[in-house]
């Protein structure tokens, strides 16, 4: 008996030739089978996530098979067509519609482990998708269709995620939540997402954990760490269990940047997953997570070169001090199912997530901005001949923050007469933050401390004396205990119809949730929003499998803390929620070219945003203004185009153009830190033909350049400067030692492994130098600030070794 937890259904009606209902057709898989009614109808329970081929037999007609691959809780209509003639002459494969109808986006886990990435994570294949950019390849962030990094929905196994708080730095992340040698479904939704989903205003990535069927365990090692996972199964079936550690360090990528640094960041996690099937209707299930980041850095020299080609600059620091910031998460979540019969599904799932992180740091930072000797026949050619700047910086910051967020969430889904589906749920969150800002920075140029141009006091030395105040160009110091208390609730209905011959799906469906901040020396706020959404998607009756969607709806983001958080670290406790009106229209056409399975998907959206919280990007940290003084809108076309372009694998090409502005207290529109115009990704497998052990996998991104940002204190208006377009690719080879597994004798020592290879990944083959950010200098003589580009990894190679058995 297959598992309910784990399950689709195919239902439908057997007719004949006539088009008239056929009685007693067998309708069979293994040894599950069923038979038609008088009406020729029949509904058939499979196992999900699998090929399974089921088959249509009748004493006087031919048989029919059909293949489904079908994703948990699917609901799949067939309606096969029985000759007393002729044989069906080829086989008929079935997949669910809904993704398609839904603008889902699904990812097979075996190309994400595949896949050459720094981060070795989910999101690194994410980038490469239609509408998603991002400028760095040391962190999990990514930016969808204009948001920010905060407005992306994460959920494994229908817990939502969460990212640490302080982290500034991509390669201070570590480690993604993902464990993706536990994954079993990704889908991935860019906008217009259904109600059902949260609280966020850009889009929705939903993972799904396997549960365990057998023994299997896997090995992964290389210069960046290791990870090693192991599942199974009790011998009556009721319990399956799996566990996966990681460890990595990224001394190897970080030591090829620009600043040489004594520096070895370790990150390791330990995360597990308990299944209890209590009965055939109720199920009970754990996921556990423990993960530890640690960053030691002590920065030495720097030197970095810009300008132009007639007048070139020249950077060079250096640094006494160091940094050490850690970060410990501990996360816990108990989910129930119980379906209390074939119509009815109901799910209660508790979770705590408890985040301890400290930011420490003194760095002084002596720095010569001077002029480069570009006469390619002098012998000093590349030197620094002139300084026309001398000055230091000082950094400091004692930051502690400690967050515990627990949510409790009931839910059910409910088929009415076979023809509608009834999702509802409730969820209460309680979020306990707190959180010591201690962060100044003191700026010396040419030997005059500057004080930060909010306090204005002539200074006209050396002809009189200064008698104003020294005081830190920046200076944030708060101590903040915050508590902030939600309900949320969302309730959508779903129908698959007909207009004519065409398929036509429906959905409607609307959120509210309302919540509380409170704290010390905080006043109390309470606020409620509103969310309505709805989808439609029509399946004309052509001969292209072609599916047309249009979705639109209300998206608020009501506050987290970091965006009750202004730059001067006070709490606002009236901040109100982000608004964001999306409206999506999308084509996905499935189709054969070479006689191998593609599909373009191609949607156009546009955002209208209201009560916008603007906010400056450092790197990967946002600090927002909070103070909804803005209005945004963003606008774009995205497509993608996947298949077997080399037959037997899966690669796709990705195209998108964004443009995204906001405008602040009426002052005229601007480019938003995130309006990045131009992306191409491109996702490509290989192999080659007369070695078809080696294996080629390559990840190539390429996006126009971000708004570069601006100093402490400035208009953002009057520093519009972008940085150089972002170019990247990892490409990694590898020697399957399993390939043809099933061509080799029994007992041969390889058949114990699903896969074994061996490999070397190249990261930034070309050696691009990718900025992420500027660190902005001041020159005293000119009183010009010079934007210098933050470079990233350079080319860095790998080598890896994977096992599974």
């Amino acid at each position: 008996m297959v598992s309910s937890g784990q399950t689709a259904k195919v239902t439908g009606l057997v007719l004949d030739e006539n088009n008239n209902p056929v009685e007693g057709v067998n309708v069979s898989y293994q040894s599950q089978s069923v038979v038609t009614n008088k009406t020729g109808f029949y509904v058939i329970t499979i196992p999900a996530n699998q090929k399974v081929v089921l088959v249509y037999t009748h004493v006087s007609l031919k048989n029919i098979t059909a293949t489904f691959q079908l994703k948990a809780n699917d609901i799949v209509e067939y309606n096969p067509v029985m000759s007393s003639k002729n044989a069906q002459l080829d086989e008929v494969i079935i997949s669910n519609n809904r993704g398609r109808a839904q603008g889902i986006i699904s990812i097979e886990p075996e190309v994400i482990r595949r896949n050459p990435s720094l981060s070795g994570g989910i999101e690194s294949v994410i980038k490469t998708l239609q509408g998603v950019t991002s400028s760095t390849e040391l962190s999990s962030a990514y930016s969808v269709r204009g948001g920010n990094y905060d407005e992306n929905l994460v959920y494994v196994n229908e817990v939502e995620i969460y990212r640490p708080f302080l982290v500034r730095s991509g390669q201070q992340e570590g480690l993604s939540f993902t464990n993706t040698d536990l994954i079993q479904n990704i889908e991935f939704s860019a906008g217009g997402f259904q109600a059902k989903f949260g609280d966020k205003m850009s889009s929705v990535l939903d993972i799904t954990y396997r549960k365990p069927t057998k023994f299997a365990a896997s090995l992964e090692a290389s210069f960046l760490g290791g990870s090693i996972s192991a599942e199974g199964v009790s011998k009556n079936k009721k319990w399956s269990a799996m566990t996966g550690i990681r460890y990595r360090d990224n001394s190897l990528l970080v030591n090829s940047q620009e600043t040489e640094s004594n520096y070895r960041p370790t990150f390791a996690d330990v995360q597990t997953v308990v299944n209890y099937d209590a009965s055939a209707k109720w199920q009970w299930s754990f996921l556990g997570n423990i993960a530890q980041n640690k960053y030691s850095y002590q920065p030495l020299t720097r030197q970095t070169n810009f300008g132009t080609l007639s007048d070139p600059i020249a950077l060079q620091v250096f640094y006494e001090g160091q940094e050490e910031d850690q970060y410990q998460t501990y996360f816990g979540a108990i989910k129930s199912t119980f379906k209390s019969n074939d119509d009815n599904t109901y799910k209660f799932i508790a979770s705590a997530y408890l985040t301890q992180e400290q930011e420490y740091y003194d760095i002084d930072a002596a720095y010569f901005l001077g002029e480069v000797d570009s006469n390619i026949g002098s012998e000093t050619f590349g030197d620094v001949t002139f300084n026309r700047a001398v000055g230091s910086q000082l950094n400091h910051a004692r930051n502690d923050l400690d967050a515990l967020i627990i949510n409790a969430e009931v839910k059910g889904s409910h088929n009415v007469k076979k023809k509608y589906q009834i999702d509802w749920g409730v969820k209460y969150t309680r979020e306990n933050i707190r959180d010591r800002i201690v962060e100044w920075e003191v700026i010396d140029s040419a030997g005059f401390s500057i004080n930060p141009p909010i306090i204005d006091i002539p200074n006209d030395q050396p002809y009189n004396p200064y008698v104003g105040p020294l005081v830190p160009f920046q200076n944030v110091r708060a101590l903040n205990f915050v508590n902030i208390d939600r309900i949320s609730a969302f309730a959508q209905w779903n129908t698959k119809t007909t207009l004519g011959n065409s398929q036509l799906f429906l959905n409607a469906g609307v959120r509210t949730h309302n919540w509380m901040v409170s704290g010390d020396n905080i006043s109390s706020s309470s606020q409620t929003v509103f969310s309505p959404r709805a989808q439609i998607s029509l399946k004309p009756d052509w001969d292209k499998d072609m599916i047309f969607r249009f979705s639109t709806g209300f998206y608020y983001q009501p506050p987290f803390y970091r965006e009750l958080r202004e730059q001067n670290g006070a709490v606002q406790s009236d901040v109100k929620a982000q608004q964001s009106i999306h409206f999506v229209v999308g084509n996905d056409y499935n189709f054969k070219m070479w006689n191998r399975k593609f599909k373009l998907v191609s949607e156009a959206f546009y955002k209208t945003m209201n009560d916008v919280n603007t906010y400056t990007l450092e790197n990967v940290r946002i600090r927002y203004r909070a103070n909804n003084d803005a209005t945004a809108y963003a606008y774009g076309f995205d497509c993608r185009l996947n298949g077997e372009f080399v037959p037997g694998t899966e690669s796709w090409f990705s195209f998108g153009y964004l443009k995204t502005e906001e405008n602040q207290d009426n002052k005229g529109n601007i480019a938003r830190p995130t309006d990045q115009r131009l992306k191409f990704g491109i996702l490509f497998q290989d192999y080659m033909p007369n070695i078809p052990n080696v294996k080629l996998y390559l990840n190539l991104v390429y996006n126009t350049g971000l708004p570069g940002g601006s100093p402490s204190y400035a208009d953002v208006y009057q520093y519009q400067s972008r940085l150089r377009d972002y170019r990247r690719a990892d490409v990694g080879f590898f020697y399957s030692f399993t390939e043809k597994n099933d061509l080799k004798p029994d007992g041969h020592w390889l058949k114990k492994f699903k896969e074994l290879s061996l490999g070397v990944e190249a990261f930034n083959l070309f050696n691009n130098q990718n900025a992420i950010t500027n660190t902005w200098v001041r020159d005293a003589y000119t009183k010009n600030q010079y934007g210098i580009p933050n470079y990233m990894t350079t080319r860095v190679f790998n080598v890896k070794l994977t096992a599974r058995l």
